[in-house]
């Protein structure tokens, strides 16, 4: 039968059923029931086959799928001779947190969809619920009390808290008492819910209900024999997982499974070339390669590798346009000068170094740039290139070499700062805007701000940086650094930087300086106390431009004086002028 490239698959059973392509990562369960712990927790970013993964130890290990040999022979679990007579043996409660979300009936008093803890919950219960309707014929036999069927015809959708936090740990029980064995416990994405309620507001109120969950299921469950739960961060234990002191974590530094998710290098080549594509290896390696687990380098995310393999050899963010990057975009579009500056780098092929910390603590990620930075690192967007310890003989406080996963990533970034403005990135507009200022049309160039980008300025942004106090400046920068970024294979561009005596807000320093120019914008936003109208505004800028002494740095790199063109941008709201 012919192997085909199906995409979205996360189900074992189904994908051998339908012959999909599909890189053997069996091993992973030998290698996880040698490990021989109670309760392991293990973290990668998404779409890196950590749910394909869970469902394989489901099929394997679930007496649901008792005299399946058909699903693993010719694997390479297959060839232990004491895990094959496990395969079905045991009973398994599967959960999934994919789809806990809250819903869009709550509102902010502005109007803003939020959700609430109420509706984050429900979600939980229904998963649960779903699962005791699974295991209903159970009560068929006749083993329980009167208080245990009173108790599992209880579990509802609407079920109170209380009888939630324990309703995993109680059918645990039912199950021991059904089949005489311990139950195996997986919880996939556990996370979800976690990273949902900080973004809408009720991080405390799921700690709470969190907490009590994961303790009777993981840590006082008598009737468990195994427990496997899988994320893309490791919550920090103190908020959620403060009774489970038992708990194997493995998170991307951890050298434990490092090449059970994801495919390394030798497999995607080996799959290039069973597919007549090797003559893209180079090529897949720049776009798609750049993650590493551990000491493990050189490996490619399962999605990204699939999608080419399907697509016969095409080159796109696959991995990176799969799911909303809301999180990550949120925290760059709001963050300081100084993060948005390393961004700048980043997207321009540099590193930088941070601490980071693998134990993600919600409630620091508005003030705290480093655990912003250890979410990313968490979520794949970043890779560790180098580390040192901040101080000889001390490996509990490291600093890291960070950049940028790899050419998807880097897409995935410079699309996701011209989307915070609605600008089309393949529209002649855009595409116009730019041709105009390389040619010095300060014309369109006004035109172009005036009826098309300042659309995308909604009243609200801009008023809640001049509220919270941040300068309004930092909007509009961002706004035409969105507009520019695609400049960087001609320029080298910066911002905020020091230059003659205080900052210039953007440079453009050309990499072939025969062939273009240099150029200095300087933003101003309109102040009444201090100017008339805009034109006023435009001067100030330019006259800064001078003062400051702006164009120093590239007349010392060698750009001739002639050769550097100097904008003043002015803004008063959704207005706007160049000169």
């Amino acid at each position: 039968m012919e192997v085909r490239h199906g995409l979205g698959y996360q189900n074992y059973e189904k994908m051998m059923a339908n012959n999909i392509f599909y890189i053997d990562k069996t091993n992973f369960i030998r290698e996880w029931w040698e490990c021989a712990d109670e309760v392991t927790l293990i973290t990668r970013p998404r779409r890196f086959g950590k749910t394909l993964n869970m469902s394989t130890v489901e099929c394997f290990f679930s007496n649901k799928y008792k005299g399946r040999k058909d699903l693993f022979e010719g694997r390479k679990v297959w060839e232990d001779e004491e895990l094959r007579a496990m395969q079905g043996t045991f009973p398994v409660i599967f959960m999934s947190f994919a789809s806990v979300k809250p819903g869009r009936d709550a509102k902010a008093e502005n109007g803003t969809d939020i959700g609430s803890i109420v509706e984050l919950t429900a979600s939980i219960k229904k998963v649960i619920a779903d699962i005791y309707n699974e295991y209903a014929f159970i009560m068929d036999k006749d083993i329980y009390t009167e208080n245990e069927r009173e108790h599992f015809a209880s579990v509802s959708d609407d079920m109170p808290d209380i009888t939630t936090h324990t309703a995993i740990n109680r059918l645990c029980h039912y199950l021991e008492k059904y089949y005489g064995k311990k139950v195996i416990v997986l919880l996939d994405e556990y996370d979800t819910p976690m990273q949902e309620a900080w973004a809408k507001g009720f991080w405390d109120e799921a700690v709470g209900f969190f907490r009590s969950f994961f303790g009777p299921t993981f840590k006082t469950n008598n009737s468990l024999c195994r427990g496997l739960i899988t994320g893309i961060t490791r919550v920090s234990k103190e908020s959620i997982f403060s009774d489970l002191n038992h708990l194997k974590v493995v998170t991307t530094t951890s050298d434990e499974y490092a090449t059970c998710f994801g495919f390394t290098e030798k497999e995607v080549f080996e799959a290039l070339d069973s597919s007549d594509l090797g003559e893209h290896k180079e090529g897949v390696k720049k776009w798609y390669d750049g993650f590493a687990f551990g000491s493990h380098t050189d490996i490619y995310n399962p999605w990204s590798i699939a999608s080419f393999l399907k697509s016969r050899g095409r080159y796109e963010a696959y991995w990176a346009n799969t799911s909303s990057n809301s999180l990550v975009s949120a925290f760059i579009r709001t963050s300081n000068i100084e993060a948005k500056k390393t961004v700048e780098d980043l997207l321009g092929g540099k590193s930088f170094q941070a601490s980071i910390d693998e134990q993600i603590v919600f409630s620091q990620l508005d003030g705290n740039i480093n655990a912003v930075w250890s979410l990313f690192v968490a979520s794949g967007y970043l890779k560790i290139i180098d580390s040192e310890p901040l101080a000889e003989g001390r490996m509990d406080d490291i600093k890291y070499t960070l950049a940028l996963t790899n050419r998807e990533v880097l897409f995935m970034f410079r699309n996701m700062i011209r989307g915070w403005f609605g600008i089309d990135v393949s529209g002649s507009a855009y595409n116009d805007f730019v041709k105009a200022m390389l040619l010095d049309d300060v014309e369109y160039m006004n035109e172009f701000m005036n009826e098309i980008a300042l659309d995308s300025f909604s009243s609200f942004d801009v008023a809640k940086n001049a509220a919270s106090g941040d300068h309004p400046e930092r909007f509009y920068h961002g706004f035409v650094l969105g507009l520019i970024v695609g400049l960087r294979d001609r320029f080298e561009i910066t911002s905020n930087r020091e230059s003659g005596f205080e900052r210039y807000d953007v440079v453009l320093n050309p990499r072939n300086r025969e062939r273009d120019n240099a150029y200095i914008i300087e933003f101003k936003v309109f102040r009444a106390s201090r100017e008339k109208e805009l034109k006023d505004t435009v001067a100030s800028a330019l006259a800064q431009i001078e003062e400051k002494q702006y164009e120093k740095t590239l007349i010392t790199n060698g750009v001739p004086k002639e050769k550097i063109k100097k904008y003043g941008f002015a803004f008063q709201g959704k207005k706007c002028l160049i000169g």
